[in-house]
């Protein structure tokens, strides 16, 4: 059974979500189109599963009762075609809150006062799965972020979390360009900013994405003149 081996401590738990939420997340983007084509109305009651292992799913629930974990909402496909496609994305995001939401405190049961706190904080400062389909910036976010020195055509991030660029402001210091990046979110996941990972512009929409998110390493990334992440690249194949 998945309890025998499920996480315990904060940082475990809290991984667990992140890997859960970052499939859920591709679902509902970058792979929306597949996500919708597998919603059949027509079949039975379908689920939107995120797995620890970064891989979403649709399928039936799970049979067991009481099941091992707490279950996504049920049927989502069933409202699929009657609803407008943005509208029914939504609310399948907003459901995946919530249930990202209960796995997570499932496996923290037994975590102390201390420890829910920390980890609801944890999880917070991440965007909702809502925020990042709909496209709704937190509160936090900070104008500065998206329109400060980014420099569109020559600007990406490399392995070490430094900014190459053609501009006179290509060598500012590690500790400014962190600072002004810190509250910068990840595209396709929402993860926020990390130094240590290796970032790229999209030159057209001009948001940031992991590397690994959209499948460009810090050698791919050098031979292109300009990048156009995935849902730009669709936004112009349709035209």
């Amino acid at each position: 059974m998945e309890m025998a081996s499920s996480p315990r401590t904060v940082e475990e738990i809290f991984k667990d979500y992140g890997s859960r939420r970052a499939a859920v997340v591709r679902a509902l983007t970058y792979d929306v189109d597949e996500f919708y084509g597998l919603c059949d109305p027509d079949k039975e009651n379908l689920c939107l599963y995120g797995h620890p292992n970064d891989i979403w799913e649709v399928t039936l629930p799970a049979e067991e009762v009481p099941p091992e974990l707490p279950e996504p909402a049920l049927g989502i496909n069933f409202a699929r075609d009657g609803m407008n496609r943005k509208d029914w994305l939504s609310l399948v995001a907003v459901h995946s809150d919530s249930w990202l939401l209960s796995v997570a405190f499932y496996l923290g049961a037994r975590l102390n006062r201390n420890e829910r706190k920390r980890l609801f904080s944890l999880i917070n400062d991440l965007p909702t799965v809502f925020e990042v389909v709909t496209e709704r910036k937190p509160l936090k976010d900070k104008p500065s972020v998206d329109s400060g020195n980014k420099s569109r055509g020559s600007t990406k991030r490399s392995s070490d979390g430094q900014v190459k660029s053609n501009t006179k402001h290509a060598e500012e210091s590690y500790e400014d360009d962190e600072d002004e990046h810190s509250e910068t979110l990840c595209g396709s996941c929402g993860g926020n900013y990390s130094a240590d990972e290796f970032w790229i512009g999209c030159d057209i929409c001009e948001r940031w994405f992991h590397g690994k998110c959209v499948k460009i390493t810090p050698a791919k990334a050098e031979s292109i003149k300009q990048y156009k992440c995935p849902s730009c690249s669709m936004k112009r194949g349709r035209q």
